[in-house]
């Protein structure tokens, strides 16, 4: 542990898209019952893990708009992850923050996660990916998918995962306006008393969407078919109460040679799908100018195989 303590761990911690995004119906437990395909982009942040013998989690970031307190859910998988292991070690972390906040991108998830893996190496603990997939969902839904990261299927409230043998080379255009961010609980309290009238009893019913979406899911994200579609539940109700969405769907359904478009997660940050890279990068700097005269940042990504990585 002396060694740990003179090193630093640097961590790139990624964004992600909904490449599908179902409510299945509300759950006794008050969560929502959910059939999602989550996709890691290059959108990073890095978390930097220094060793204090303090016993004390001190997090800083370059971010003025988030908090360092107990309340930051890196602070908070820093501290359960300590209590778990029953070890006296503290930690000092510094965010360097480049996915927006409240944006559909789950860069707070990606950080839990991230805080999880590079603590579990500083600290020597050597837990499994299971054990950490099992801690990190007592934190958040979408927290247990940056465990393995990549491309994946995520059911029950997103904590239940199965990996995808997908490499798609889709380029990823996306547009947030940085004065907008969406609350995800409050859109899927919308949501639910608009189409949840009830809770979920059918567990056959459950079933038989997790089989379609793992039987067509990637077929119907397949170019080659020429009929590329991406579900987003969540979107009927963001983008009717929502400028700043209705207006970016609108601008990227007019690009050229987009394949699809969709609104991530509970929004405000939408994307387009181009066949490579190349071609999103075309597409963004000959529209660039339209973007900011609308509002918005703009980010060209690809889809990435792996998740969290150290640096």
């Amino acid at each position: 542990m002396q060694d740990l303590a003179k090193g630093k761990i640097i961590i790139k911690s990624p964004a992600k898209i909904n490449l599908h995004l179902e409510v299945i119906g509300k759950r006794e437990d008050g969560f929502h019952e959910l059939a999602m395909i989550m996709q890691n982009i290059d959108l990073y942040d890095f978390l930097e893990f220094e060793i204090n013998n303090e016993g004390l989690i001190k997090l800083e970031t370059d971010c003025s708009e988030l908090s360092i307190s107990s309340d930051n859910l890196i602070v908070k998988s820093a501290n359960l992850l300590r209590k778990n292991s029953n070890i006296e070690y503290g930690a000092n972390i510094f965010l360097r923050k480049n996915i927006p906040i409240g944006a559909g991108l789950a860069g707070g998830s990606s950080n839990a996660a991230a805080t999880l893996i590079g603590l579990n190496k500083l600290w020597n603990l050597n837990k499994d990916k299971k054990t950490l997939c099992s801690l990190s969902s007592k934190l958040g839904s979408d927290i247990p998918f940056f465990i393995n990261g990549g491309i994946q299927l995520c059911f029950g409230r997103g904590e239940i995962l199965e990996k995808l043998d997908s490499n798609f080379e889709y380029g990823v255009l996306l547009l947030k306006n940085p004065n907008v961010s969406v609350s995800t609980a409050d859109t899927y309290k919308k949501y639910s008393s608009s189409f949840c009238d009830k809770y979920l009893t059918s567990k056959e019913m459950i079933e038989k969407i997790r089989k379609n979406l793992r039987d067509n899911g990637l077929k119907r994200l397949n170019f080659d078919n020429k009929n590329m579609t991406i579900k987003n539940d969540l979107q009927l109700v963001v983008e009717k109460e929502n400028d700043s969405v209705k207006q970016a769907l609108c601008l990227l359904s007019t690009l050229k040679n987009c394949l699809t478009y969709s609104m991530s997660g509970s929004g405000p940050t939408c994307f387009a799908l181009f066949k490579d890279v190349e071609t999103a990068k075309k597409e963004l700097n000959a529209n660039y100018k339209l973007f900011k005269e609308k509002g918005y940042d703009s980010w060209v990504c690809t889809l990435l195989e792996k998740g969290i990585k150290f640096i």
